[in-house]
């Protein structure tokens, strides 16, 4: 090949540019390439389809999170931080698992949690997923037999130590951090927001709580009440929590406590704002129609 300074044929190239030979080789050197891509078999082309496919989303990858090690009296609550780009500061949301559990076999995050983590991220908000079970070396609990985790008492711990961390980074706007827990996660929600929760020290509170699905019963028998902003999410038809008695609690906090609302969506079951998941796998299952509710009632409610 004729480069700057080189001759082919005994022909000069002129210094700085190609010989016309040269440029002419190159010229059909690539049509021919073009023409072997044009006469390659369909799968061959499908396979390049796809890897083009591969490039592009890499691009467009979803964000990873990084795990972030927290102090407890009794050992290290590990976490999963989902943080934007930038120093911030940035509203925070700590966000608490159901009895399964926060990850899988393959999953740091489950796909419900991570689907919301990287809404709220979206969003302009830190998401810090605390893992409680995982943390202290056990599996689901979402059995009697299996709890050796209790929402109003390691959960609560949890959620306060997950706090306090989120207090001594830079990066965080203090007075705008909330909750979000799914379950049992949101069954330890409503103790931590409670007027006397140990959660409670003498920083900044929560800005605000979100309990999707919660076990109300105890709670409305409690006579249960919030300093938190609270609102509480629950389908009609959930027959894993009690929608009744969820609507008994917070009615009842009315006039005694900071603002409670419940949202009861009409037909939805438990988990209904999962993605894809079929109605009745695990006791519940997507609602598509409760499920965009859900997620416009938790942007309105952040935002406040």
């Amino acid at each position: 090949m004729c480069r700057a300074g080189c001759s082919i044929n005994r022909v000069a190239c002129p210094p700085g540019k190609p010989h016309r030979f040269v440029m002419i080789w190159r010229r059909f050197r690539v049509i021919g390439l073009g023409q072997r891509m044009l006469t390659q078999p369909p799968i061959r082309l499908r396979l390049t389809a796809l890897f083009l496919m591969l490039l592009m989303s890499a691009a467009h990858a979803a964000p990873v999170p990084q795990q972030v090690d927290i102090p407890l009296s009794s050992g290290i609550l590990h976490a999963q931080l989902y943080k934007p780009e930038g120093e911030g500061p940035f509203p925070a949301v700590i966000a608490l698992h159901g009895c399964g559990g926060l990850g899988g076999r393959s999953d740091t995050v489950l796909p419900r949690y991570r689907d919301w983590a990287e809404r709220l991220l979206k969003a302009g908000n830190a998401v810090l997923l605390p893992d409680s079970y995982g943390s202290r070396e056990l599996g689901p609990q979402c059995r009697v037999k299996e709890m050796h985790v209790k929402a109003r008492r390691e959960r609560v711990s949890d959620i306060a130590a997950s706090r306090a961390w989120l207090m001594k980074q830079s990066w965080v706007a203090r007075d705008r951090v909330s909750l979000i827990g799914w379950a049992n996660g949101a069954s330890a929600l409503l103790w931590a927001v409670r007027p006397q929760s140990a959660a409670r020290d003498l920083g900044p509170d929560f800005r605000a709580a979100v309990a999707f699905y919660p076990d109300c019963r105890i709670s409305a028998g409690l006579g249960w009440s919030t300093r938190v902003p609270t609102l509480v999410l629950i389908g009609a038809d959930d027959d894993v929590s009690s929608p009744p008695a969820c609507r008994q609690m917070v009615d009842g906090a009315r006039g005694r406590s900071a603002l409670a609302r419940i949202v009861v969506y009409p037909g939805a079951d438990h988990d209904f704002d999962r993605a894809n998941t079929p109605l009745h796998a695990a006791a519940g299952g997507t609602d598509a129609e409760a499920r965009a509710e859900s997620q416009k009632d938790v942007a309105e409610w952040l935002a406040r």
